[in-house]
């Protein structure tokens, strides 16, 4: 049974990983080492899973400035068994996760889609597509995604390509997920497809990027979305040196944080190292806060005013008789005195 369930795992979050004679390509950071450096900036981390992570994390994100994020809908780590696992899910990114984080100071939005996994059990796919248009027009949905391939399958094309068109007619933007395994390749049958299909670019954010396809996302006209992990997918010092080649036009940076090893500061930590590397204020704001916003703004969900002035919240509020509150204790939003003046 072991072994089967050996079998099963899913290797995406370990490509890449370092040998002792590579160079390292990612440096972890305490809030002592950034604190100072990341003063008076604002961050938007356009792609955080934050139903895996904790109360803890939301106030150590709240105090490092980040003021909004957007949760796409993902691979929770094993299959669903049926459609109204989907159904619960979808709800609670646009209901209680929403809640949780307004809690902590933090404006949440989502993008809502059938992950690329489980695009291969068709029979749920099916039923998952006919619910999809009660979720995506809600308030909060900024978007169809995470979608795209994994194994690149025709059943995960198949759902890619009905998902595209679905976005087209609600016109939100596209979150892609690109695989992890034969990354180049699958990075380019998804802008093709989308392209295909009629999509402008600008409206497409292509994500889990790398050196490999960065340039022809660019080129091409789509945003380019990097996830900063401490030891796969993209290091935050490899991070560093692409905006320097490529600068911040259409660039953003997310920390994908979710059940497995990541880290929800990526964003703060890795905007430290490219003031550190003596990236300008300007284009560091850019590829860690405008840019995301640029992009999903076209959803016409999201008002920085919303959040840039500080999300007012109501402690003693509940969502369904529940509070994020344990015995009197009050949130702590802001604490130490955030760092946006």
């Amino acid at each position: 049974m072991c072994e089967n369930k050996k079998n099963l795992e899913n290797p995406s979050h370990f490509e890449s990983q370092l040998n002792s004679n590579e160079q390292e390509t990612h440096v972890e950071l305490k809030w002592d080492d950034y604190k100072e450096k990341i003063k008076g900036f604002k961050f938007f981390d356009p792609h955080i899973h934050m139903v895996s992570r904790t109360t803890d994390d939301y106030q150590n994100m709240a105090q490092a400035g980040i003021l909004a994020v957007i949760e796409p809908a993902f691979w929770v780590g094993q299959p669903r068994t049926g459609l109204s696992t989907f159904k619960d899910y979808y709800s609670s990114l646009v209901g209680w996760e929403r809640f949780r984080s307004s809690q902590f100071g933090i404006k949440h939005y989502c993008t809502i889609g059938l992950n690329s996994r489980e695009a291969n059990n068709e029979r749920l796919a099916d039923e998952v597509m006919e619910i999809l248009p009660l979720y995506i027009y809600k308030e909060g949905v900024v978007g169809v995604g995470e979608i795209g391939f994994d194994d690149q399958t025709e059943l995960e094309e198949k759902y890619y390509r009905l998902q595209l068109e679905l976005a087209k007619e609600a016109k939100l933007p596209v979150q892609i997920h690109t695989p992890h395994r034969d990354k180049k390749r699958g990075t380019e049958r998804s802008m093709s497809i989308a392209l295909e299909h009629g999509l402008d670019p600008s409206w497409v954010i292509v994500d889990h990027n790398n050196e490999e396809t960065v340039k022809s996302v660019l080129d091409q006209g789509f945003y380019a979305a990097f996830t900063i992990y401490p030891f796969t997918k993209m290091g935050n010092k490899r991070m560093v040196s692409i905006v320097e080649e490529y600068g911040s036009e259409r660039i953003m940076v997310n920390s994908s944080a979710d059940w497995g090893i990541s880290d929800p500061l990526a964003i703060p930590k890795t905007a430290a190292l490219m003031l550190e590397r003596g990236i300008s204020k300007e284009t560091v704001q850019k590829v860690t806060y405008e840019n995301a916003i640029e992009a999903f703004s076209k959803s016409g969900q999201i008002k920085v005013s919303d959040f840039e002035v500080g999300l007012s919240s109501d402690p003693t509020e509940k969502f369904y008789g529940n509070s994020v509150l344990r015995g009197g204790q009050i949130p702590k939003q802001n604490q130490n005195s955030l760092y946006i003046e």
